[in-house]
């Protein structure tokens, strides 16, 4: 039986802070924490395992495209008079932090018996909303709108002229006091004329532009958004499954939906392969949404019945010179076991106001970004070789990490909270959620040893049927811990996986070794050469990158811009740091064949390579005394070892 937190300070500081207007405090204390609000604040209810009174319905319009505005109408039940507290969502799963953009909500209105009722927000919990219902009132109606950004620069763009995303949580309030999964909506949803759409909630009814939707939990409402759009199409990709699993489509432009037969075969591979990695489905039905746009804000998001995706409007139409989203759908797929059936018990909260905590997500993230690469390869979505080419990229920078010297990689697991994302100035140094690719070299290390102790009768396929392959059909969650992770590993083969786990989690300084095990047990060596793999170079030509930092300590973008300095490099012993401009190399304009060029140029020379560079109005010449060419991280063979990782990267027959 899971076990919670008891409530939060802040919701007995309001309590507190209550109760002294109430009893009428002496000024002094009064004034001492006490919020200068019309009302007292009532105590926000801690949630309680019981069912909400009624069914709130919700009618969410989407219609007014040219002003990006979601207008919403909400109609909740109520049980009597007196003070009631609404929640905003704060903590959304699969953010993995309090990221909730409250700040997005206008026009907020509540009425009751056709009277307008006055609302305070909380000044401690911001996310709730305080009302007082009237005597005699069934039904409270609120009104608001959610003000969609209209530029990037706002925050993350969900509504084009061609499509939108609907993310309910965003769009929504519920009633504070009970847990997520007790509280029933019926949500509608009005699109533009002639948009279709896709979800993984189940349709009733589809009529005019108008979607209604069948009564859904609040805890699976906000895990099944919307996709919709002018330019539309869905495609089979398990035809006579037991449980259908669809592709829906909407893209800026008709030409993108143009997948082909053997792409869609590969998508097709891709369900396959999970089946027989997973030995079970955790879902009624499964829907991929995928938007091919750069109008839309750029997303990737699981959730357990269907996840967001955003790709490159050539994501089908340029295959062979588009790889920067090409593991992107094997990942969210595998989240549907990994991360939102199996759940870390620590993330699994009553509801969306309860902190999550994210000690877990080495699992949650870090073995899925390793299946998603293995899957990816697996279907054909990559190549084996391009998904070689792939983890030598990971190898290079994480066994070369700087941070690793002051923090461990178990500490990254805050960073959803702590960071948000926000861009850093020393990446390589602060560390940035490394629980993602460090580890998926830590899943590697285990599944590589796995394999070499039984000769190769098992692998971390076994530990992934045993820990995600059971009760085939539930689709609630199911909490696990530590324990239950290293349980599951020594059933598959015993070893002290507690200390193997936690060695490679909390190390730092001398004691925290590159996670490369793996790779050389695996069959293979990180290696540099002069220049870089096929894959390299197609995704970074996609990307409009350019990586110089295993020789000089620098990436640049297609501008000759910096933007970013590995920290202890030879750039970062110049002082540089991202923002500066290469104006020139050795006398000539700079370009990144420029930079190339001069670099393997001093290769075996005593001749310094010169660096003109700019940032605003000032000017610097720095030299750099670097004679060992470029350096680009390959895989190469171990000769007369098995070839582990290949067949890792194999499909499965069965």
């Amino acid at each position: 039986m899971m076990r919670f937190a008891r409530p939060p300070v802040a919701r007995l500081v309001a309590s507190t802070c209550a109760a002294a207007l109430l009893l009428g405090a002496a000024p002094a204390l009064a004034q001492v924490g006490t919020p200068a609000l019309p009302v007292a604040l009532a105590p926000i209810p801690a949630p309680r395992d019981v069912a909400y009174p009624g069914v709130i319905a919700i009618d969410v319009d989407a219609t007014d495209i040219d002003r990006r505005i979601v207008s919403v109408k909400q109609t909740i039940p109520v049980a009597g008079p007196g003070p009631m507290v609404l929640l905003f969502p704060q903590w959304l799963p699969g953010n993995h932090g309090p990221v909730g953009p409250v700040d997005d909500l206008a026009s907020i209105v509540f009425t009751a018996n056709g009277q307008r009722l006055p609302w305070v927000r909380n000044t401690v919990n911001t996310d709730a909303f305080q009302i007082t219902v009237p005597a005699g009132a069934t039904t409270v109606e609120a009104s608001f709108q959610w003000l969609t950004p209209v530029d990037g620069s706002q925050g993350r763009v969900v509504i084009t002229d061609e499509m939108l995303n609907i993310q309910w949580e965003k769009a929504l309030l519920y009633p504070a006091g009970y847990y997520s999964r007790q509280i029933t909506f019926q949500p509608t949803l009005r699109l533009p004329a002639d948009w279709k759409y896709g979800t993984a909630l189940d349709t009733q009814s589809f009529q005019n532009g108008v979607a209604t939707f069948a009564p859904i939990t609040l805890e699976h409402f906000v895990d099944s958004p919307v996709f919709a759009g002018k330019y539309f199409r869905q495609i089979d990709l398990d035809p006579g499954g037991r449980s259908p699993v669809r592709l829906n489509i909407v893209a800026d432009k008709p030409e993108s939906l143009n997948a082909t037969d053997e792409q869609i075969q590969i998508l097709r591979n891709l369900v396959t392969q999970a089946d027989r990695l997973h030995g079970a489905r955790h879902f009624n039905h499964y829907d991929f949404l995928l938007a091919l746009t750069d109008r839309l804000g750029g997303i990737g998001l699981e959730h357990h019945r269907s996840s967001e995706n955003s790709a490159d409007p050539e994501f089908f139409t340029g295959w062979d010179t588009h790889l920067g989203d090409r593991d992107l759908l094997s990942h969210e797929y595998d989240h549907s076991w990994d991360g939102k059936f199996r759940r870390p018990a620590d993330q699994l909260t009553p509801n969306l106001n309860e902190p999550m905590q994210n000690s877990l997500l080495w699992v949650y993230e870090g073995q899925d970004q390793y299946w998603g690469l293995v899957l990816a390869a697996r279907s054909g979505l990559l190549t084996k070789q391009q998904a070689m080419d792939s983890m030598a990229m990971w190898a290079a920078n994480y066994g070369t990490m700087p941070g690793r010297a002051w923090r461990p990689m178990q500490d990254t697991t805050n960073d959803p909270i702590i960071a948000q994302r926000a861009p850093q100035p020393w990446g390589s140094y602060q560390r940035s959620e490394d629980y993602y690719v460090e580890g998926a070299l830590i899943w590697l290390d285990a599944d590589t040893w796995i394999r070499e102790q039984t000769n190769g009768r098992k692998s971390l396929d076994d530990f992934a049927k045993g820990f995600f392959g059971v009760q085939d059909g539930r689709w609630d969650p199911l909490p696990y811990t530590f324990d239950d992770v290293t349980g599951v590993l020594n059933s598959v083969q015993p070893r002290d996986w507690a200390e193997f786990l936690r060695t490679r989690l909390d190390a730092t300084g001398p004691d925290a070794r590159p996670p490369l095990d793996g790779l050389e047990r695996g069959g293979y060596r990180l290696v540099y050469r002069e220049t870089p793999s096929d894959y390299q170079k197609t995704l970074y030509s996609e990307l409009g990158r350019n990586d110089f930092q295993y020789s000089l300590g620098i990436s640049t973008n297609a501008q000759n811009r910096i933007t970013g300095v590995r920290w202890g490099s030879l750039a970062f012993d110049q002082g540089l740091t991202s923002g500066w401009e290469i104006v020139a190399v050795n006398g000539r304009a700079a370009s990144p064949s420029v930079i190339s060029e001069a670099i393997t140029a001093a290769k075996g020379s005593t001749t310094p390579i010169e660096m003109m560079l700019k940032r605003g109005e000032r000017f610097r010449t720095i030299r750099f005394d670097y004679h060992d060419g470029l350096r680009y991280p390959h895989l190469e063979r171990i000769e007369g070892t098995p070839d582990r990782i290949g067949d890792i990267f194999s499909p499965r027959r069965r």
